[in-house]
């Protein structure tokens, strides 16, 4: 009986989960400024997909003779000083800025999730000191921190996703434990400690789902500031190594030449941006549309 009991609660619970997550994607669609971030950032996840099937060219594929050309039929993005195709170069790039930010961020939301909830229900030295050690760890920019983490652990792209785990955690956790904070002491919370639940059932199945829109929306957030530092990282040349079609790389290559060619600049910049964008509508978006749902 217990157990068909909570196999009915677990089904429900996903349903009703399925049911809030179509109400937010027609929400996100409902206003224009949220369909567009939608629309933006859902392009950019096809370029990463069939990007390079879809490219002319190959990501570093020299053509000397096309060296310097400006935006053509045959070079939509025009090319850049060693002959390589902007637009091919931008195509493949997309796959690399989104995989880095995109598993950085998924792993940084696992790990800061797991610290909030663990401190936050249990409170006491151990929410004391892992609270204390994040404070220093945030009271330092986090492209400083960043440089720091990638001097000690060597520039590569596994050391990138290193420094996105690292820097976001503290943010992730400090959000996860203010929503445990809050719900610890709640019925349905004292209820299952009086049934004998272990502690790992109480984080994960009754207090988890609680935090969970906020989560959404801080990993979201957090996404859109792991594209920009994956591309700050690259611009700065202590990210991914050349001949890696990384945007920020292709922005710091192109800078020397900006005057002679401009759009080897502009649309790697423009990419960087409007994902951004995109990704920050859709995340105020999500804010809105859970917060209106509640």
């Amino acid at each position: 009986m217990a157990a068909s009991k909570a196999r009915t609660r677990t089904e429900s619970a996903i349903q009703s989960r399925g049911r809030r997550f179509f109400v937010v994607v027609r929400h996100l669609f409902n206003r224009p400024v949220t369909a567009f971030g939608t629309i933006v950032f859902m392009m950019f996840v096809l370029m990463a997909i069939f990007g390079p099937l879809i490219a002319p060219y190959g990501a570093n594929e020299q053509v000397y003779a096309d060296a310097r050309q400006a935006p053509s039929t045959e070079h939509w993005f025009g090319t850049d000083n060693l002959g390589r195709d902007v637009y091919s170069r931008i195509l493949y790039g997309s796959r690399d800025v989104l995989v880095q930010a995109g598993l950085g961020t998924i792993l940084a939301i696992i790990c800061g999730t797991i610290f909030g909830l663990i401190t936050g229900f249990r409170g006491g030295w151990l929410d004391e000191i892992t609270m204390r050690f994040f404070d220093s760890l945030l009271a330092l920019p986090a492209l400083l921190l960043a440089l720091l983490l990638l001097g000690t652990v060597g520039q590569s792209r596994n050391a990138v996703l290193v420094v996105i785990v690292v820097v976001y955690t503290p943010i992730v956790a400090r959000v996860a434990r203010s929503v445990v904070l809050s719900i610890r002491t709640k019925g349905f919370v004292e209820a299952a400690q009086l049934q004998g639940e272990s502690q790992r059932w109480i984080l994960f199945r009754e207090i988890l789902p609680s935090v969970v829109p906020a989560l959404t929306v801080e990993g979201a957030l957090r996404f859109s500031y792991a594209i920009f530092l994956v591309a700050s990282l690259g611009f700065l040349g202590v990210g991914v190594q050349p001949p890696s079609p990384n945007w920020g790389l292709m922005v710091s290559e192109a800078r020397t030449y900006a005057s002679q060619l401009p759009w080897a600049l502009f649309f790697p910049a423009a990419a960087i941006a409007l994902l951004v964008i995109g990704v920050n509508l859709m995340a105020d978006g999500i804010k809105n549309t859970l917060q209106s749902t509640d």
